[in-house]
């Protein structure tokens, strides 16, 4: 029986980037379709009870570091955990993977999305800067067309249909995977996710 996920994820999460690669492996491994939905945080957070990580106690923001560096070290995923530029705008990552989903397929979306997190947590580049992402596109061998076609209003109401559906589903977080209706958090669940796919 083939196997589908949502994908809900956030291009500038340090928690998508720890798990993305390990997430598309599993995916490619049981032969499950991804269907991949950058959301905005900034539109989740505020009905889910969540705030931006500079709202957050300070105590909350330490150990934040230290989860990062404990997961990067046990996953061996490099990642800076303070890049130079975080705190960023990802809306326009946002939207230049959703149109490389709709004009090249998912495994295209993964593998930019990849690139683009990788940007910010292990590169120390601003995703929020158009020549980076022309950048990430030509690595991906993706056409550059792909960034202005992504500046088109139906690619940014693709993007607030997604936010949207991940708030009516009850998505708190990047990343989520959605399997059968079924929400699993966090890159710390994959191991719940691969039990599901393999199952």
């Amino acid at each position: 029986m083939s196997r589908t996920v949502d994908y809900y994820l956030a291009p500038h999460s340090p928690w998508t980037y720890l798990g993305h690669a390990r997430f598309v492996q599993i995916a490619r491994e049981t032969g499950t379709q991804v269907n991949v939905k950058p959301i905005d945080l900034a539109r989740v957070f505020p009905v889910s009870g969540g705030l931006p990580l500079a709202k957050r106690p300070p105590q909350r923001q330490a150990y934040r570091l230290v989860e990062l560096k404990r997961f990067s070290q046990h996953l061996g995923v490099p990642l800076n955990p303070q890049p130079r530029h975080f705190p960023v705008a990802s809306d326009d990552a946002a939207r230049l993977i959703v149109e490389t989903a709709d004009a090249k397929g998912a495994g295209a979306a993964l593998r930019l999305a990849g690139a683009i997190l990788a940007a910010v947590w292990a590169e120390e580049r601003d995703i929020a800067d158009a020549a980076v992402l022309a950048d990430l596109l030509a690595a991906q061998g993706l056409p550059a067309a792909l960034l202005e076609a992504s500046r088109k209003p139906g690619v940014q109401a693709r993007y607030d249909a997604f936010t949207q559906e991940a708030i009516d589903l009850g998505v708190f977080g990047a990343p989520t995977y959605v399997i059968d209706g079924e929400l699993f958090w966090g890159q710390d669940r994959l191991d719940f996710v691969e039990r599901r796919l393999r199952g």
